[in-house]
């Protein structure tokens, strides 16, 4: 209902202008003041304009938000067709979701962000739909831009009026004595009847406009969120947290230290077989040799035996590559904890943003209701400067 009161500015509008119509006497045949009427015409065609054009975007608007409504009961409606199950396979397939233009696109855009931050069956990253259908979209569509000027505008136009009726009054005011002072008093209560009544419709224009704006604007937020409620308990995709990223990650380099451990431990004892089976070999070929030849190979003996020593070193290097790695892994393990502790710290901070939003919301409720005290206030003034003329 609330998304419909933009009907009820026209109604006020008819009324207004057969008000203005009647008090100079058009419906009677007896206009007093030609000019009274034109400028009273030409401020009430101005407005007129404003109302239509913002009720444009009101139905715009109502399209959309009608639209996110429906949206959010077909998604409700499958859910319980699938037995309670995720219904987001389906979602991400229909292009066809929404017919809406705006809502069209910005779905598009969420499925191809989706889509690029796919990991097997799970999505990585923190994209959600509210990054592309929120409020901003609801205020680039009903045009706040627009909207949130024309309650000040029409004050404004009032206000003009209002100087343009006094400037006509007294300009065809003149006089040296009472007689002819007498003769003009006519010409300038005419001009100022058109700054009263200019005032008084710029006024009640805004007031009436400015509630209908700010309703209709709630209700839309509210559908909204309706939408955004029903796509989180029905379709929301499966999305990997930062916790489970980071295991996967430990689990993987884990993996990579035991399988290099592995390596290791196989080298070494490759190395310490091929050592023992060297020496052996070089005591056979000296024995062989020195049977042969005598002793002149005794030096080859000995280089052979540094190159097993040799081989033996290489075994304890991989010993120490192996303690590296465990150090390796330690260090993932203390990395992880660091990020645990960052992720608590980011909860507080959301916490406390919170709490800072429902304060401001406080402070904007409170500012609101002093604005209203303001006008009523204000209204109060002018109706008792009217009744004491």
């Amino acid at each position: 209902m609330k998304s419909r009161l933009f009907y009820g500015l026209f109604i006020v509008y008819a009324a207004m202008v057969a008000f203005v119509l009647a008090i100079n006497g058009v419906f009677t045949g007896e206009v007093e003041s030609v000019s009274n009427l034109v400028i009273n015409g030409v401020f009430l065609g101005i407005i007129g304009i404003l109302f239509v054009i913002s009720a444009v975007s009101f139905m715009r608007l109502n399209s959309l938000t009608d639209e996110l409504v429906d949206a959010a009961g077909d998604l409700k409606e499958a859910y319980k067709k699938a037995g309670n199950q995720n219904v987001w396979s389906e979602l991400e397939k229909d292009k066809e979701f929404f017919e809406e233009e705006n809502l069209k696109k910005a779905f598009a855009k969420f499925i191809q962000q989706m889509n690029n931050s796919r990991i097997g069956k799970r999505y990585a990253g923190s994209c959600d739909i509210e990054d592309y259908i929120n409020e901003e979209l609801l205020d680039r569509v009903g045009g706040s831009h627009y909207n949130s000027a024309i309650s000040g505008t029409m004050t404004g136009l009032g206000i003009l009026g209002t100087f343009i009726g006094l400037s006509l009054g007294l300009g065809s005011f003149s006089g040296d004595d009472i007689y002819t002072i007498s003769d003009n008093v006519g010409p300038l209560l005419s001009g100022m009847k058109v700054a009263f009544h200019t005032s008084v419709y710029g006024i009640i224009f805004s007031l009436i406009f400015n509630f209908v704006y700010r309703s209709i604007m709630a209700d839309a937020y509210g559908k909204l969120n309706y939408f955004l409620g029903a796509y989180r308990q029905y379709a929301a995709p499966p999305i990997s947290s930062g916790d489970e990223n980071t295991a996967a990650m430990l689990v993987y380099q884990a993996n990579q230290a035991n399988y290099m451990k592995e390596l290791l431990e196989l080298e070494r004892g490759q190395a310490a077989e091929q050592a023992r089976q060297l020496e052996q070999m070089a005591h056979a070929f000296m024995e062989k040799l020195q049977s042969v030849m005598g002793t002149e190979f005794r030096d080859l003996g000995a280089a052979l035996q540094l190159a097993s020593q040799a081989q033996t070193q290489n075994g304890e290097n991989g010993k120490a590559l192996l303690e590296a790695v465990d150090a390796l892994a330690q260090s993932n393990r203390n990395m992880q904890e660091s990020m645990e502790q960052m992720l608590k710290r980011q909860e507080r901070l959301a916490d406390d943003l919170e709490q800072q939003k429902r304060r401001l919301e406080t402070v904007c409720q409170e500012i609101s209701r002093d604005v209203s005290s303001q006008l009523y206030t204000f209204q109060q003034m002018r109706t008792l400067y009217d009744d004491e003329k």
